[in-house]
């Protein structure tokens, strides 16, 4: 069961994360959470299945997020908040491919580490 309140939980920080009425200091917090969430599902393939999938639908959503910003005009206030989205979401997409590299180096190379002791760049 707490594996399913955890996907949950990962999907819901990740709606949070892409959002952008969030400060600086609530978005820090929300990806310390995040993490949390995905280092409780760090044990098996199955867990890498669902890490891969919300990396591919990460990419999905930085595209189309490029996307709107490049559809407006530079110097606008529409494309400055496009922009500020989008470095949220390359950022969350940055944690989610770090995470699921560090996972699938876990699954197939040390099963006694924990995620959360996996190098991270900085």
């Amino acid at each position: 069961m707490h594996r399913f309140v955890s996907k949950a939980n990962v999907d819901h920080f990740i709606n949070l994360l892409n959002g952008s009425d969030l400060t600086a200091d609530q978005r820090a917090n929300i990806t310390k959470l995040l993490i949390d969430e995905l280092d409780k599902l760090a044990h098996d393939l199955e867990h890498l299945e669902f890490a891969e999938r919300k990396v591919a639908d990460g990419r999905d959503q930085v595209n189309r997020v490029r996307d709107k910003r490049n559809s407006h005009p530079f110097g606008t206030t529409e494309r400055e908040q496009a922009e500020r989205l989008l470095v949220s979401c390359e950022n969350l997409q940055t944690t989610l491919e770090d995470f699921c590299h560090r996972l699938r180096t876990k699954v197939y190379n040390s099963p006694g580490k924990t995620i959360s002791t996996a190098p991270r760049r900085t």
